[in-house]
């Protein structure tokens, strides 16, 4: 499977599009806004340029998707009157996703949005000139030396492929307690090739002093297969199981798939960037969110089930779907994710259940 022909978020504005279901995404955004803006304050003050550029890796589409880029032309401005400087950046906005993401959703908001900047900001508000840059962010994107600020949250722990010899892993879609350490070793092997070469595709798109802003569900514990990081595809993978005991799915058909995504613990994401050596870190912070931030009731076009593990399931459904409906087909969608809006409810009814996210904020060295 070439993920990056496959791997999108569901776009449009549908009941199961990501833009209705990603209020978690939107949460963490919120959650993590004070580094980024440190980082923008710092590379603006540092440098003061004519342009600043920006770029917003794995942007979505959505109401998320120009979320931080208003935010970091909000915070620049602050700063500018607070140190009275009379005239304002110009602003270079590069959105990058994969090929298959809703841009057009997103320049059909660009003119609101750039209206609402200037009703904000006023008449000093510098202009913006907003790119769609299609493509893996695990290849260049961007001039050599031009940006000043990278920013991404929750896309990096997609990989740019499935890890090659997982053939083994048959009774699990992801990692698990189960998965044969030659699984676990290939998963790991992979993230390290994507994100190393994701650091060094950075560094020569940055400035010299540039800096980047990277969010990413991760864990605390050291144990790539522990439940903090992998409990959430189990149960998708234990609705698949029913589905199969239904006869509504091969068996080889599940055993063939796998998420290629990979969730990092601190002491990973340190390690690859100290062995790329391009950037220093300035800071790295675990987070924790509730699964049941995920709950958008506003959207709800179904009073029956508007709880928490149906609300998962829909924001789950909302970044999965495209990889499950190539691999199974559309026919099984509903029913499937019926399955795992129930599985989930039962089991946030017994227990806690947090994503972990890991936020690190890095300069680009001299």
């Amino acid at each position: 499977m070439e993920v990056s022909e496959v791997l999108h978020m569901n776009g449009g504005n549908g009941d199961s599009s990501y833009a209705r279901n990603s209020l978690i995404q939107r949460k963490v955004i919120f959650m993590t806004k004070a580094i980024a803006e440190e980082a923008v304050s710092d590379v603006y003050c540092s440098m003061f340029p004519k342009t600043l550029c920006i770029a917003d890796l794995g942007c979505s589409s959505g109401p998320n998707t120009l979320l931080v880029v208003t935010q970091t032309v909000k915070t620049v401005d602050k700063i500018r009157k607070k140190l009275c400087r009379q005239s304002s950046p110009e602003f270079q906005i590069y959105l990058n996703d994969l090929p298959g993401n809703d841009f057009n959703s997103i320049f059909q908001s660009l003119p609101r949005v750039q209206e609402e900047l200037k009703e904000e900001i006023g008449s000093e508000f510098g202009p913006c000139f907003f790119n769609g840059v299609p493509g893996s962010f695990y290849s260049r994107l961007c001039p050599t030396s031009t940006l000043h600020f990278v920013h991404s949250s929750y896309s990096l722990m997609w990989l740019s492929q499935v890890p090659k010899g997982v053939e083994m892993n048959k009774e699990n879609i992801y990692l698990a307690s189960t998965s044969p350490p030659s699984v676990i070793n290939a998963y790991y092997e992979q993230f390290q090739k994507d994100f190393s070469m994701f650091l060094k595709y950075r560094s020569e798109e940055l400035v010299s002093g540039g800096r980047m802003v990277l969010t990413i569900l991760g864990r605390k514990s050291e144990d790539p297969t522990s439940k903090e990081c992998c409990y959430i595809w189990d149960l998708l993978a234990m609705a698949l199981k029913q589905m199969v005991s239904e006869g509504l799915i091969e068996e080889e058909k599940l055993h063939s798939f796998c998420i290629p995504q990979y969730i990092p613990s601190p002491l990973e994401l340190k390690a690859e960037v100290e062995k790329e050596r391009s950037f220093s870190i300035n800071r790295l912070e675990a987070s924790e969110i509730n699964w049941a931030a995920c709950s958008n009731k506003l959207y709800s076009s179904d009073d029956s089930f508007k709880d928490d593990g149906y609300n998962v399931a829909k924001c789950m459904r909302s970044v999965a779907e495209p990889l499950l409906v190539h691999h199974f087909g559309e026919s099984i969608m509903d029913k499937l994710f019926h399955k795992y809006g129930e599985i989930l409810s039962d089991c946030m009814s017994k227990e806690e259940t947090k994503f972990v996210n890991l936020t690190i904020s890095m300069t680009k060295r001299e």
